[in-house]
């Protein structure tokens, strides 16, 4: 017989039991040419393991390929969440660096009004205190200027103390 698909060798015997005829006296018997019958599931033996062994290759190349699919699913998953959390932590630091520095900002314009106090406190000390020392040696000088006066003209004692009231 021609080599045929499986398929085909089992309608060619289905059809040679549908056609053959019936056995006398019997309605589910049937008198088939054995030779044939015979024939036919020999082909189809001989084909039935490269058959099969062509389904089974079938089968296994797709569980490979859902094996491989799964596989190459994790590792983009994989991927994907070390990236996300890589931005995370990226995102993370950018905050952490932001607090920092605006905390650092906010302690510099702390130091530096603290800073302003303590010098303005300080320039106002060293003002009175220069205020002070200018009072006094005016003080001084005047009443070394009265005595001068009073030494060299006794008379000036009135005109004296116009002068200190100046």
């Amino acid at each position: 017989m021609n080599e045929h698909g499986i398929e085909e060798l089992i309608g060619t015997l289905y059809e040679m039991v549908q056609d053959a005829r019936s056995v006398p006296f019997s309605s589910d018997k049937c008198a088939v040419e054995r030779e044939k019958v015979l024939d036919l599931l020999d082909e189809i033996s001989n084909q039935l393991p490269g058959e099969l062994k062509q389904a089974k290759t079938i089968v296994d190349s797709r569980s490979e390929l859902i094996t491989n699919a799964k596989r190459e699913a994790e590792n983009i998953m994989k991927s994907a969440q070390a990236q996300a959390r890589q931005l995370v932590s990226q995102e993370a630091i950018y905050l952490e660096a932001k607090n920092q520095a605006n905390d650092m900002v906010r302690a510099a314009q702390d130091k530096i009004k603290e800073l302003k106090q303590v010098t303005n406190d300080y320039v106002d000390d060293s003002l009175r205190r220069t205020e002070e020392a200018v009072a006094e040696a005016l003080s001084e000088i005047r009443n070394s200027r009265s005595k001068f006066r009073a030494l060299v003209n006794p008379q000036a004692k009135n005109n004296s103390a116009i002068i200190e009231d100046v």
